[in-house]
This record gives structure tokens, C-alpha cells and sequence, in this order.
């Protein structure tokens, strides 16, 4: 028993060292990337730039009702992580390796955030890299409340509606506090789709 588990902990070793090195090239990438975006705007600045649109809903301005069915959609584990969902993650790469190719992100809200604050939406192993590395530094920034509220101001949600507030008044004539259980359930799924999954249409 004893071998086995040793031969298991040497195949385990081997496997993390050889993905290591096979994403060097990558997280090298990444973090210039990173270190470019941050460059041209920092983050404290584009936070301001987000805050100061009128599309910036502030968190006690949203209602708890739309909160809730964004965290079980997206990101059920917000509150406990820090900036990446090591659970998700690993489903991700599972069903990564499997397929071959990017097909499943695993992106937690902050990194979600992250992306829409200075990354393109393309399906970049370097890109997500530097997402991370965006994402990690929004934690250290700001309170989880914070980074909620600045994601429902920049996400978008079809119909040229970008953040919660945008979308309430559009959709519905409402205010983002206002939102009720369907109303948010149809904003959620619009986030994954919003060519598919329309308001206007449900």
C-alpha cells in the first residue's frame, strides 16, 4: 500500500512539473499582458472611471433578490474564494483536457470583472492568465460587496445595455433595487447569452 501511494505521489510530482513547464511560455504571456493593461490605466483608476459612469449601481442599490440568482448562477463560492474557485477550476481544466481546447473557463465574478475592466472576450490560455493576475489584485483592493457592485455595472445584457441599471430601466421600466425573482432569473441568463437569451423575448 505504502509503494502504491509513493508511486502515485512520484506520478502526481511528475505530472505537476511537465504542466509547470508546459505553461511557463503562458504565464509569461499572461503576465505582461497583465502588466501592459495595468500599465496603461491602473486598476484604482479604471475603478474611478467605472464608478463616475452613470451606469454605476452602487451595492445597496441593487436588489438582494438579483445578487442572489447572479452568485447561484455564476459563482456560488464568491464569498468563501479569493479570486479564483480552485473547485471550478479544476472542473474546468477536466473538461478543457477532454475536449481538446478552451472551451470552459471556470471564472469566478472577480475574474469575470477583471476581464471586462481590460481584456477581450477571445479564448486565450494568456489571457485568462492575466485575468488572474487582475483578479488578484481586485481582492486585495476592494471588498467582495465592492466588486460586486462593479461588476453588475459593467456587465453587459444585450440590447446595447451595459450594467444592472441600464438593463432594469430597458427591459423592465424599473430600478435596480426594484427587481424581482423572474425579472432577475431572465437578467442572469441574458448574462451567459445575451444574443440568445433576450428579455425582450422570454
Amino acid at each position: 500500500m505504502k509503494k502504491l501511494f509513493k508511486r502515485l505521489l512520484a506520478l502526481l510530482l511528475v505530472v505537476i512539473i511537465v504542466a509547470g513547464v508546459l505553461a511557463a511560455p503562458y504565464i509569461k504571456k499572461g503576465y505582461t499582458m497583465y502588466k501592459q493593461a495595468v500599465g496603461h490605466m491602473p486598476i484604482a483608476d479604471k475603478v474611478e472611471e467605472i464608478r463616475s459612469s452613470d451606469a454605476y449601481t452602487p451595492f445597496e442599490d441593487i436588489s438582494p433578490v438579483f445578487i442572489n440568482e447572479l452568485l447561484q448562477s455564476e459563482d456560488r463560492r464568491f464569498y468563501q474564494h479569493f479570486a479564483v474557485d480552485p473547485i471550478s477550476l479544476v472542473r474546468a481544466v477536466g473538461t478543457n483536457v477532454l475536449h481538446g481546447r478552451l472551451v470552459q473557463g471556470g471564472s469566478t465574478i472577480t475574474q469575470q470583472l477583471a476581464k471586462n475592466m481590460y481584456f477581450s472576450f477571445e479564448k486565450k490560455l494568456e489571457r485568462k492568465i492575466a485575468e488572474v493576475f487582475v483578479a488578484f489584485q481586485l481582492e486585495r483592493m476592494y471588498t467582495k460587496d465592492e466588486i460586486l457592485s462593479l461588476y453588475c455595472s459593467l456587465a453587459y445584457f444585450g440590447q446595447n445595455c451595459y450594467g444592472v441599471k441600464h438593463a432594469a430601466g430597458y427591459y423592465y421600466s424599473t430600478e435596480p433595487h426594484l427587481l424581482n425573482q423572474q425579472q432577475s432569473q431572465e437578467l442572469v441568463k441574458a448574462l451567459k447569452a445575451p444574443s440568445v437569451y433576450n428579455p425582450s423575448t422570454m
